[in-house]
């Protein structure tokens, strides 16, 4: 008689709710804290590279219908994706996951030519969504690589952005991660070199990084102006104000997100006692307020405020209602969109939203 032999079965085990201490479990556990309060840093949120990124691609699905394909992600922020995937919008990595013919937006990161090439060899129509700020980092690549300078690209290997600004004139171009390379790089002719920078980097690690590349080479050049985008400066000014006043510091932005993640490492470096990065209000743990009377708030250049508000209705849940906005700049920059879709809305009469740029804070996405 043949018997069977049982094979194991491993189950997934479900995953049990996290219950949430509650307001008052937190107000018992803080018998110190008289007065609660919220440090909420302005500007914070979208910049005009991200909105106008965004909206190519929400009005590419108006005019073109779905699915329109974009590479990478066209933002780096989890809830705006999920947004524009519900709507039709499709995620692809590389330009090969495009069916021949088919439209696809090209991110606010920016791309390499060799990517523009590829898009150009499949027969794809394109809509470059590329944020202005990192076009200008890419023509200032081309342009010192023709004038036969070496280019040291300050920037993370690996991030969308660098590589495409890396893909202009990689010939020339030689990719500094961070302060301490910036000690062993080899340049071939220290006295024709330029230093370039991706857009939403750490400014006081940059600088350093440069400080540390001009003691050894002296003669190297400046960009013709800054490479660090303007909200990417201004957020890290922002939480550098409040940083000392707060106990607890909440950033709201993606893992993704260079720009969201160093205004973590800011919070820690200019005095925060502890800082975090959440993607939505329910990542927050509840006892991060033990023993805390103010909590500092901002987000990232890609994050949509309805999750800043989201964040500071859990706070006002846990007795932090007295906000107090901290301004440290104004922003009022507008890029146009996309050529492509400028285009598509003259031609179709849709031309309400020909520019781009950060919207209010009762606007989801």
């Amino acid at each position: 008689m043949a018997t069977s032999t049982s094979v194991p079965v491993s189950l997934p085990i479900p995953r049990v709710p996290r219950i949430r201490r509650t307001p008052e479990q937190i107000a018992a556990a803080s018998p110190q804290v008289t007065e609660r309060k919220v440090l909420l840093a302005a500007p914070r949120g979208y910049c005009a590279g991200v909105d106008r990124a965004v909206i190519a691609v929400e009005k590419a699905l108006e005019h073109y219908g779905a699915p329109v394909y974009v590479r990478k992600q066209i933002v780096h922020n989890v809830h705006v994706v999920s947004e524009l995937e519900s709507r039709g919008a499709i995620f692809v990595e590389e330009n090969e996951e495009v069916p021949t013919g088919a439209l696809v937006v090209f991110s606010a990161h920016g791309v390499s030519p060799a990517v523009v090439q590829s898009a150009e060899d499949r027969g794809l129509r394109t809509i470059d969504a590329t944020c202005p700020l990192v076009t200008k980092v890419h023509r200032e690549a081309v342009r010192f690589a023709k004038a036969d300078y070496e280019i040291l690209l300050i920037g993370h290997e690996g991030h969308e952005e660098v590589e495409g600004t890396y893909g202009e004139a990689p010939e020339v171009t030689t990719i500094v991660n961070n302060p301490e390379e910036a000690d062993t790089v080899v340049v071939k002719d220290p006295d024709k070199l330029i230093w370039l920078s991706q857009t939403t980097l750490s400014v006081d690690e940059t600088m350093e990084t440069v400080r540390r590349l001009r003691e050894r080479f002296p003669n190297l050049q400046d960009p013709p102006s800054d490479d660090i985008c303007y909200a990417t400066t201004n957020r890290q000014a922002g939480i550098k104000e409040i940083a000392p006043d707060s106990e607890l510091v909440i950033v709201v932005g993606s893992a993704n997100s260079s720009n969201s993640v160093r205004l973590v490492e800011v919070a820690l470096d200019h005095g925060a006692k502890a800082a975090y990065r959440v993607d939505f209000a329910n990542e927050v743990d509840e006892t991060w307020f033990e023993n805390v009377s103010s909590v500092g708030v901002t987000s990232g250049a890609s994050v949509p405020d309805v999750l800043v508000q989201e964040v500071l209705a859990l706070l006002a849940d846990y007795g932090f209602t007295d906000v107090s906005e901290v301004t440290t700049a104004q922003e009022d920059i507008i890029f146009s969109l996309p050529k492509e879709i400028r285009g598509k809305l003259k031609e179709s009469g849709d031309d309400a939203r020909a520019l781009g740029g950060r919207r209010s804070a009762n606007e989801t996405n």
